[in-house]
């Protein structure tokens, strides 16, 4: 496909897939205009880097829905002012969505976060680009008091996208919409018998 093509591609999906799914605030809307997805996935994948679902990037890691995205934007609304640590599966998009509206940003892979035990830094906004089972304590300690974190849910194979923030030491989350999302696998539940 033609630059062209994708540049149409692009408008069609803020127009049919966004616009329609009440993704409306502008800047959420020039960040989506602005950043090819295209160039986030193989080359054997470009022509489908705008459908409405996730895109398969190889390695069992997928690019997320346009609308998964931008309802992520949407609900994190990130200012200049916080610290981001955005938790990826190695596709980069959101990150590149995202970094030139905050002045610190910091991405780490899902498997290395899942790695480590102890928090070093915290962060005021925590993105998780995919579906979770559970907020690991690693995780959780990254956010600092009053911090936002937006997610992905995997709640017995349904997924929903989900917002929370830090109070006196607990992270709270809350689903606000069943979507599907990729899930990263790394933040499953521990298997445990039950009666």
């Amino acid at each position: 496909m033609t630059q062209t093509d994708m540049t149409q591609q692009r408008k069609a999906m803020i127009d049919s897939q966004l616009r329609t799914s009440g993704i409306n605030d502008p800047w959420v809307l020039a960040r989506m205009a602005d950043v090819p997805r295209e160039d986030f996935v193989p080359a054997a994948q470009r022509d489908i880097a705008y459908m409405d679902r996730a895109v398969p990037v190889g390695n069992g890691a997928y690019l997320a829905s346009p609308l998964v995205h931008g309802m992520m934007l949407t609900q994190s609304a990130p200012k200049r002012s916080d610290r981001v640590l955005i938790v990826e599966s190695g596709t980069g998009y959101l990150a590149a969505l995202v970094s030139p509206l905050v002045d610190e940003l910091t991405t780490q892979s899902a498997e290395e976060l899942a790695a480590k035990k102890s928090a070093r830094k915290t962060y005021s906004l925590i993105l998780v680009d995919g579906a979770i089972e559970e907020l690991s304590d690693g995780l959780a300690k990254r956010l600092e008091e009053g911090g936002r974190i937006v997610t992905g849910l995997n709640e017995r194979g349904v997924t929903r996208m989900a917002v929370g923030k830090k109070v006196a030491g607990t992270v709270s989350l809350r689903s606000i919409a069943d979507i599907g999302m990729p899930v990263l696998h790394v933040f499953d539940k521990a298997k445990s018998w039950s009666f």
